[in-house]
């Protein structure tokens, strides 16, 4: 197989050879590429709406308790309004994966962000619990649908050796978002009231819109797509502006005798999810995301109301899960680390059972009335693990799937954990009332304890391994 020329002279722009438009080409030459500021800037990109979708589901937390009053829900109409965002990002995550493999990742990325945009501003113009039930549902399917399409992205554009850290990284914007929704909570909740909150998060959706038209399309999907041409000269231009970016006078050699993803007819990626060693790696990644998100958001979703129902004030109340929720920074940042050195699936493992065992202890100490320093410390032992547990979930769906069924396996997975997003807040309304804290925080230990099980019987390796290896 010709592949093109060993050397790239600084200044010349790169070419293909005829008869090297193949999968195997644009991944050879993608993954020989060193990281640089150009790969970089476009990773800050796309990080960036992650950090602003985290706030905007993020201030759930943080003002449910002020809405409940407001409106005088129960608990259930609570849990139910708090899970109404989860069943638009179900319905998001799904039809984006499918739209982004079959028409591009930049184009339906940049829609994504008229949903989120419109949907944060008509949630801070609502006069009532079904309108704002409504609005969350629309915000929820813009926020759905950018998660298949960042990672796909970040996967595709980020060579092997970086991969996993990288999209550990993007994750790591999440627990940024939540931590700056608490602080724009604290300062501005008692002075412009939780609607003055989401119609300012409509704002930098048009930021964010503006700036994404700098992000060239996959050059991977552009050639499982069979547009060879186009992926060549996108191809051509990332390769330039990574040798200028580096500073070096030319780029590594492409390695030869990359194997290509074996062609399948396009349109059918749903189907492809349920072929072959597909399925294996399909029912494995749903249970993980069903339980893993099913235990996350039916905690965090409620852990402000939770102290407010304890007895503190609503500004303590938010204070207090700022603070819990700062250790999710070294959280992500220790399983970037660990995704690369240790592996994937040891690293999941690690961070479910982490977050089981700190989840019981928290709920142990709210059962208890414990001094407010020990539930804080058990809630700093839980965000750590769970924030862990979200990189690596990240950073693990998009590698098991191939190019044209990437975006849509990771929509699914994502789709189905939205399920357990949107039946974790409100099975909680539901067992508070019977089981207490305790019982409430040991059902999501539970929940990751089933998720790492899961893991350990049917997860694989994917440490190190370009994307063309594992597509086989």
């Amino acid at each position: 197989m010709s592949t093109v020329a060993s050397k790239i002279p600084s200044g010349s722009i790169p070419t293909v050879a005829a008869t090297a438009n193949s999968r195997a080409t644009i991944g050879s030459r993608l993954e020989r590429l060193p990281m640089t500021g150009y790969q970089r800037r476009l990773f800050a990109i796309i990080a960036t709406a992650w950090f602003f979708d985290s706030m905007d589901l993020g201030i759930m937390t943080f003002v449910l308790g002020s809405i409940k009053t407001e409106f005088g829900l129960t608990a259930m109409q609570t849990g139910l309004l708090a899970s109404s965002s989860f069943l638009g990002m179900f319905l998001g995550a799904a039809t984006a994966g499918m739209l982004a493999d079959k028409f591009g990742r930049k184009p339906v990325f940049q829609l994504s962000m008229i949903f989120w945009g419109v949907g944060s501003l008509m949630c801070g113009l609502s006069h009532s619990a079904n309108e704002l039930m409504a609005y969350r549902v629309l915000l929820g399917f813009g926020m759905g649908m950018e998660f298949p399409i960042g990672l796909a992205m970040v996967s595709e554009i980020v060579p092997a050796k970086s991969r996993g850290r990288y999209v550990a990284i993007l994750e790591g914007f999440w627990p940024i978002g939540f931590i700056a929704a608490g602080v724009a909570a604290y300062f501005f909740l008692p002075v412009i009231g939780w609607r003055g909150i989401f119609i300012a998060l409509a704002v930098p959706s048009v930021f964010v819109f503006v700036v994404r038209r700098n992000i060239p399309e996959s050059p991977r999907w552009l050639e499982d797509a069979g547009r060879h041409d186009v992926a060549d000269t996108v191809m051509s231009g990332f390769e330039q502006k990574v040798l200028r970016a580096s500073g070096m006078k030319s780029l590594p050699a492409v390695q030869p005798g990359m194997a290509s993803e074996s062609a399948v007819g396009r349109g059918a990626a749903f189907a492809e999810l349920w072929k072959g060693v597909y399925a294996k790696r399909t029912a494995m990644l749903w249970a993980l995301w069903l339980f893993a998100l099913l235990g996350y958001y039916g905690l965090t979703t409620w852990l402000g109301a939770l102290l407010q129902q304890a007895g503190y004030e609503v500004t303590k109340s938010v204070l207090y899960t700022v603070y819990i929720s700062v250790a999710g920074i070294p959280g992500f940042i220790f399983s970037a680390w660990l995704l690369e050195k240790w592996g994937r699936k040891p690293t999941c493992v690690l961070m479910l059972v982490g977050s089981a065992a700190a989840a019981y202890m928290y709920g142990q100490a709210a059962a208890t009335q414990a001094p407010i320093a020990q539930l804080i410390s058990a809630g700093l032992c839980m965000q750590f693990f769970m924030f862990g547990m979200w990189s690596v979930l990240y950073a693990y769906t998009p590698e098991l799937y191939p190019t044209r069924s990437r975006a849509t396996g990771a929509g699914f997975a994502s789709s189905i954990g939205r399920i357990g997003s949107l039946i974790g807040p409100y099975i909680v309304g539901i067992v508070l009332p019977v089981a207490g804290q305790a019982g409430v925080f040991s059902l999501g230990a539970a929940c990751f304890v089933a998720a790492a099980i899961v893991v350990v019987l049917f997860g694989i390796e994917t440490k190190g391994q370009s994307l063309e290896q594992l597509s086989h």
